[in-house]
């Protein structure tokens, strides 16, 4: 074979071998390069992308000419041998040069390897490079908390990397001297290194000593993330004993250091080996000592030595969790809940939620998810103002899930072309209930049939948290819209999501990337076709911003005509000085009790901000990721890596800022912690005085804690009501209550938290307690053993502390289901106020029960919990008319509330109104004669 063809096969060799190891990685990235370009984050791409190549090839070359150098300088600096080797020798030699090349394929690989470890670092040495200060120092160093976020990391990293290098080459040259002799045991110990290679050694021992005295001095800032004191961060031992011992571990290393570089001119191995052994004698003894301190002098007077540490603890935990800015209020429990209270507060009770979350999915699954490819996946909570009234919904998008098609179906064509997307949503008020104890849907159906003035001009959803497989639009075929009749509706997307497949060897990248040759070889696609892929919407997100830690509750809104997402986005930190960590570094719960919420977060975190709200559109997946929060440090540096990433928050849209929420996650995590960061005094903490928890409720037949639930209410003091997220808290091992909390979620108060506490010499029932007040009612306990044995699941929902003004009264929905077909029903209402409960059909016939004119049992079906006040047969004729007139006047104000006719339903409460004064004042004339 000639040179020349000899030199094309070595070519081809070259590129096929390049292919199979490179090109599946390059198609994909030029795949996501395409979907950054048609989402419009194409400069996030190319800024990651060109620091993560940059980073690799600058890691490849630094190990690369590291290791090469070292073994350059090693074969360089071996005893030359001149002798010619006998032929059984020479064998040995091919053997030997065999392995050395295999040391150097080593070392590319050990290059390679480490350049692609190292590429995990763009978004440290990013953060360094572009800090932002936190304006607040820490006690022990004085330093800017940015130092310890930003910088540190960078600096350990950078130390532990370089020590990776300095140790790779140390082995690789032991090796390479064994293998040539120049290391030889069998002579003595003065002339058992050569002198080159002893050289060679003692400067890269000396080099590692370095960087271990600089590691050994950059640990004393770790120390503020210490988990040996009584709390996170340094305290007494730390500082007085591991502090110093650290900064004479680095002067002693770096002494060591210069010790080995003089003995680079002494041939006698006595100097370093003997001052190597002194070395390590002196860290041990000193070792030691933290212990001794710890025992002997700290535990004795634990609490007054460990005073400030602990209040360095509290201050920066709440600061970490935004708790220093917590509201506490005092909240004395007034029982003065009366008729004229709740007319005061009409808009809290008329938002009072009924319908837990958990039923009413199944409900919602039952009467509108209306074939078996459509899928509701959660059912979310907000507020709407329709028709005027500013009011609390509950609301499930209807998506499409292909997966559940027969499997005759499941065809490449229905999967990718035919069945693309959801349709509409459902939405129902979460106080109101049909007759058959059904929710009141005023947004249902498809195409969507809307009874307020709530308007869908686009109700295609394209983008969800179902949507896992990618699709194709604009092809030749017609997409399925939605059912009709005997038919199907169909429909051509419009919208501008996706990535074009125009040219043709975008199909070819595609059809390679995807292992389909059916996007290549389809005639239903064509240059106007595009592909459709990161459609689920917490996939989206993480795909732009995988920095981010995002909410495991996104959310769907109706707003301008169309349906979007709002995603509650996360920076987040494990850097923060003296702040309780979410996790412990093996894995297990630090702060969290089981149950409350799921590991969502990077283990170790101990900082968070909710600084983000992305914003995605479920027709055409278009993305907003708008920052809301200036004073985030951390979102202030992610601002200047990603300039074009971040939109103003100062410029939401009026609109879309009404449906931003306090996020359930984030108000999860601070209450956790709050139950025992609301101690600011040190003695008390330490002590572990005052502790709170979380309050447990009976769920259908079991027990779970208690979750926090969003309501539209009057906060005390406050003019108007609002939309909360509120969460009460029990004391440690009790069950009565001693506080609650509440998250803000409405204009300029978005975000603010506030602590009501309750007096701590009154007794304020618990949820647990009212719920074993209700199981201890005897006609109501005897009415749920019946439904149980009749073959009905009975669920107890959620249930509801709703603070009215100074008054607290409970609520608790009952629903029941089929053992089969998961219909649930709500069939009756637990109201409980003061020493009363009261189970009626409605949640307005307790309410009477409760507050309203005394009746007759058999006139109004409730059960009590008490007998009545007082007999009304008793009455005189007038008295018993008025009452009469008052159950005929509330009658009808039921049935307006179910016909959704609020202006007859306020006429009647006012006319309710006047019947019960009049009865209050004859009831007062009364008694004055008696």
């Amino acid at each position: 074979m000639s040179r020349r063809w000899q030199t094309i096969a070595v070519s081809v060799l070259v590129a096929i071998v390049a292919i199979a190891l490179f090109g599946r990685p390059l198609l994909h990235l030029l795949a996501e390069l395409w979907w950054f370009e048609a989402v419009g984050f194409a400069p996030v791409f190319w800024t990651r992308a060109t620091w993560q190549v940059g980073i690799w090839c600058a890691a490849f070359a630094i190990y690369l000419l590291g290791l090469g150098g070292n073994y350059w300088l090693a074969k360089r600096w071996t005893q030359p041998r001149d002798i010619p080797l006998p032929l059984e020798r020479r064998l040995a030699r091919t053997e030997y040069l065999l392995f050395r090349m295999a040391m150097a394929l080593g070392v590319v690989a050990v290059a390679s390897v480490a350049a692609t470890l190292s590429v995990q670092s763009w978004e440290t040495i990013l953060k360094a490079l572009n800090a932002t200060p936190f304006q607040q120092t820490d006690p022990i160093f004085g330093l800017d908390l940015g130092f310890y976020v930003f910088q540190l990391p960078l600096y350990e990293g950078g130390v532990q990397w370089l020590a990776g290098l300095f140790v790779c080459s140390l082995l690789l040259v032991l090796a390479l001297y064994g293998l040539e002799g120049d290391i030889d045991p069998r002579r003595n110990w003065q002339s058992m290194v050569s002198r080159p290679a002893k050289f060679h050694i003692s400067l890269l021992l000396a080099a590692i000593a370095i960087l271990l005295s600089i590691y050994f001095w950059l640990q004393r800032y770790d120390l503020l993330y210490s988990p040996e004191g009584v709390v996170f961060g340094a305290g007494f031992t730390d500082v007085n004993a591991r502090l110093p011992l650290q900064a004479m571990a680095s002067i002693l290393t770096a002494i060591l250091s210069g010790i080995l570089l003089v003995s680079l001119w002494q041939r006698s191995p006595l100097l370093p080996v003997g001052c190597a052994l002194v070395y390590f004698v002196l860290l041990s003894l000193a070792n030691l000592y933290p212990p001794i301190l710890q025992r002997f002098v700290v535990e004795p007077n634990e609490l007054t030595e460990e005073m400030p540490y602990v209040a360095h603890n509290i201050a920066f935990t709440q600061a970490a969790y935004g708790l220093e800015d917590v509201d506490s209020r005092a909240y004395p429990v007034e029982a003065e809940l009366t008729r004229e209270v709740l007319d005061r507060n009409q808009l809290t009770v008329g938002n009072i939620r009924l319908w837990d979350y958990r039923p009413l999915l199944s409900t919602y699954r039952q009467l509108q998810e209306i074939r078996p490819y459509y899928h509701f996946s959660d059912v979310d909570v907000d507020r709407y103002t329709l028709d005027g009234t500013y009011q609390q919904v509950m609301l499930a998008p209807r998506e499409v899930d292909a997966s559940k098609l027969a499997p005759k179906a499941q065809t490449w064509v229905n999967r990718r072309l035919h069945y693309t997307h959801g349709f509409g949503l459902v939405m129902s008020p979460v106080t109101r209930v049909s007759p058959n104890g059904l929710p009141e849907l005023i947004v249902r159906n498809i195409p969507p049939v809307t009874e307020v003035d709530l308007e869908i001009d686009q109700p295609r959803i394209y983008y969800g948290e179902v949507t896992h497989n990618y699709i194709f639009t604009g092809a030749t075929s017609d997409e399925f819209d939605y059912p009709l009749g005997d038919e199907t509706a169909k429909n051509r997307y419009s919208g501008r999501g996706g990535v074009p497949l125009s040219p043709w060897y975008r199909r070819l990248a595609y059809s390679l990337e995807l292992n389909s040759w059916n996007t290549f070889a389809s005639n239903s696609l064509t240059a106007d076709s595009r592909i459709h892929y990161h459609r689920n919407i917490r996939d989206r997100v993480r795909q732009v911003a995988p920095f981010l830690s995002f909410d495991s509750d996104p959310y769907i809104v109706a707003i301008d005509g169309g349906l979007k997402w709002i995603v509650d986005a996360y920076t987040l930190s494990s850097r923060y000085p003296y702040s309780e960590p979410l996790w412990r570094s093996d894995g297990s719960p630090a702060i969290f009790e089981e149950g409350t919420i799921g590991q969502m977060f990077r283990q170790g975190s101990n900082y968070i901000r909710n600084s983000v709200k992305v914003v995605v559109d479920a027709y055409d997946g278009t993305m907003t990721f708008w920052a809301i929060d200036d004073r985030d440090p951390l979102l202030a540096t992610y601002r200047k890596i990603f300039p074009t990433l971040f939109a103003n928050g100062a410029d939401v849209p009026e609109a879309l800022e009404a449906h931003f929420r306090y996020p359930v996650d984030l108000f999860k995590i601070q209450s956790q912690l709050y139950l025992s960061y609301h101690i600011s005094d040190p003695a008390v903490f330490y002590n572990g005085e005052d502790l709170w928890s979380f309050p447990k409720e009976v769920f259908q037949s079991g027990e779970q804690l208690m979750q926090p639930y969003y309501v539209i209410m009057r906060l005390p003091e406050e003019e108007a009501e609002e939309f909360v997220l509120i969460w009460p808290f029990t004391p440690l091992d009790k069950s009565n209550m001693v506080a609650w909390m509440a998250a803000r979620s409405d204009g300029e108060q978005y975000g603010k938290l506030l602590l009501y506490e309750f007096p701590r010499q009154e007794l304020i029932f618990g949820p647990r307690q009212i719920e074993a007040r209700i199981d201890q009612t005897p006609e109501i306990s005897e009415q749920l053993t019946l439904w149980s044995q009749q073959g009905s699941r009975v669920i107890r929902g959620d249930l509801l502390v709703i603070p009215i003004e100074r008054s607290l009264l409970y609520v608790e929905p009952i629903f029941l289901s089929a053992e089969e077909g998961a219909l649930p029903e709500l069939q009756r209402v637990i109201v409980a106020y003061d020493d009363r409960i009261v189970m009626a059909n409605r949640l307005p016939e307790a309410l009477t029960a409760v507050f309203g004119p005394e009746t007759e049992p058999e006139t109004i079906a409730v059960f009590e919990g008490r007998s009545p006040r007082s007999d009304t047969r008793s009455l005189d004729g007038d008295a018993r008319q008025k009452i009469r007139e008052a159950l005929e006047t509330y009658e009808r104000a039921i049935e307006a509330q179910r016909e959704g006719d609020w202006a007859v339903y306020g006429r009647m409460q006012e006319a309710l109104g006047e019947l019960l004064q009049q009865l209050d004042s004859g009831d007062e004339a009364t008694r004055a004669t008696e």
